[in-house]
């Protein structure tokens, strides 16, 4: 029994292997049938991730329960969608939580453009990196960000490699 004498909804559980959709290193949905079209659904399948312990889920609640789907991802399943350029610079993800960008959280990997939020990486899309641009500079191997005339060097993490 759940808060105040409420039942709380049985979970079923999808795990990863049988699920039949995922999230592409772009943030783009994908399932058997090929990409996600409906902008309905891809807005309703970003702003229902969560994370817990095991990873990356979506979950709804159907019929009486809740399902909770793990998904395949390539790379991380935080976007960066939107950013707004001003006096600070705001942030709104994928999965639809705003933030004020904390230029200390960015890093560089793969020549890609990432923040770390919580401990979780969030990716900069190729769309965010072109706005972004207007505020960040490069000399020789080095980039940094300009916010409220202060500049901030971005490090780049190198993956050690496996073999």
């Amino acid at each position: 029994m759940g808060e105040k004498g409420l039942k709380t909804p049985d979970v079923i559980v999808i795990q990863k292997e049988k699920t039949v959709f995922r999230m592409d290193g772009n943030g783009r949905w994908y399932n058997e049938f090929g990409r996600f079209e409906k902008k309905k659904i891809i807005d309703y399948f970003h702003s229902a991730i969560q994370r817990d312990e095991e990873g990356y889920f979506l979950q709804q609640e159907k019929d009486g329960y809740l399902e909770k789907a793990y998904f395949h991802y390539d790379d991380t399943a935080l976007f960066v969608f939107h950013i707004t350029l001003g006096e600070s610079v705001s942030l709104r993800l994928n999965t639809g939580k705003e933030l004020k960008l904390n230029p200390e959280s960015l890093f560089i990997k793969n020549d890609h453009l990432y923040l770390n939020l919580e401990g979780e990486p969030v990716k900069f899309t190729d769309r965010t990196m072109m706005k972004i641009a207007a505020i960040l500079e490069e000399k020789g191997e080095e980039c940094w960000i300009r916010i409220k005339g202060k500049r901030y060097k971005i490090p780049e993490i190198h993956e050690k490699k496996t073999s």
